[in-house]
């Protein structure tokens, strides 16, 4: 298939919805297959997927949106860089809304702080050599999908001799959250659909302990409705099966070896690290920290700031949310206090989070 209305045909569609019913026909309990991609989220919401499929099988949300997962510790941090002097802040235009403690990044552009949307990390090192006498920031959010771009960034930084530059990281990295949501006895996942845009970086290899050691079906699945509905097929039938093992559903971008010059460049800028995940706590493991050899590029480390001690907002179930507890609905903020024009949480302000899915879909 080469088009995306080939991925959407309502019989083809009608044909995996049947041989999903008879897979779980039968089946004692409700099987729990969750999402950790933000775009897969917003597909599921978007095309019905839900509504579509037998009560045999329950869909959640895990945290599969980087902004959403970003704890607000980080967002004050970034809040205090804004308000350093002679300084431009970069990011992309997702963490322009997300509410810090006790502001945000757009309130902070409001009040006059240089805070600038760039759409690759790469126009960040064009702001830094257009501007030698300030200092650039560029905030660095996402899985490994984004990271080697910002690897990219500072090696292309150092290369230019811009002393500049710098970029406070946030980055994290799969499937260590989903081995921690595995041993979660309170939500007991039956099987995952793996995230396609990381798996296209980072391979298949890395869920296979996921599934060994915990006993967990994995299936790497694209972003169309075709996608969706086969990748749940292949985890149903493992699931009733009684099989844990690796998928790829999307294997016309996805190698089971990843994309090995990405892996490359990220092992030579970064370094796992323990990271904060909103909603669910300290993974070790689970983030990427510069390397010894590019601390010269920390933004951390270089610059220094007071940032304020990070405080939730009262009320906010964001985190609940991420780890697929409860749903959108469940908050008692959600569609009252906290909508996308006036968000309180993170979910409700990126347009992979969940509950900005269930404002725009759900009804």
């Amino acid at each position: 298939m080469r088009y995306s209305s080939e991925f959407r045909d309502p019989g083809v569609a009608r044909c995996l919805l049947d041989e999903i019913a008879a897979t779980v026909q039968g089946a004692d309990q409700t099987m729990t297959l969750m999402e950790v991609c933000g775009t897969h989220t917003m597909a599921i919401y978007q095309h019905g997927i839900r509504a579509l499929l037998p009560p045999a099988i329950r869909l959640v949300s895990g945290p599969g949106c980087p902004v959403c997962v970003t704890p607000i510790g980080y967002v004050d941090h970034a809040v205090a860089l804004a308000r350093r002097p002679n300084t431009i802040l970069a990011t992309f235009g997702d963490m322009l809304r997300v509410p810090g403690s006790s502001s945000s990044l757009l309130r902070e552009k409001a009040q006059g702080a240089d805070i600038r949307i760039v759409y690759s990390p790469l126009d960040a090192v064009a702001l830094a050599a257009k501007h030698p006498q300030q200092t650039v920031v560029f905030l660095g959010v996402g899985f490994e999908t984004t990271a080697p771009t910002v690897a990219g960034s500072i090696v292309t930084a150092q290369s230019r001799g811009l002393h500049n530059y710098f970029v406070l990281t946030a980055h994290k990295t799969m499937p260590a959250p989903m081995a921690a949501l595995t041993a979660d006895p309170e939500l007991q996942v039956d099987g995952y659909l793996c995230p396609a845009h990381v798996s296209a970086v980072i391979g298949a290899t890395p869920y296979e302990e996921l599934a060994a050691k915990h006993g967990v079906p994995c299936v790497i699945t694209g972003f169309e409705p075709l996608d969706m509905l086969q990748g749940i097929l292949l985890l149903a039938r493992q699931v009733v099966a009684g099989e844990a093992r690796v998928e790829i559903q999307y294997s016309r971008v996805v190698r089971p070896e990843g994309n090995k010059k990405a892996l490359a460049l990220l092992a030579e800028v970064f370094t796992p690290c323990a990271a904060d995940w909103r909603g669910i706590g300290v993974i070790p493991g689970s983030g990427l920290a510069l390397r010894s050899d590019w601390r010269a590029f920390d933004a951390a480390m270089q610059l220094p700031v007071n940032v304020e001690p990070a405080q939730e907002h009262p009320g906010c179930r964001c985190g609940e949310i991420l780890k697929g507890q409860i749903g959108p609905r469940d908050c008692p903020l959600f569609r009252t206090v906290c909508t996308p024009e006036e968000p309180v949480g993170a979910c409700m302000v990126s347009s992979e989070g969940t509950c900005a899915a269930e404002y725009k879909y759900g009804s």
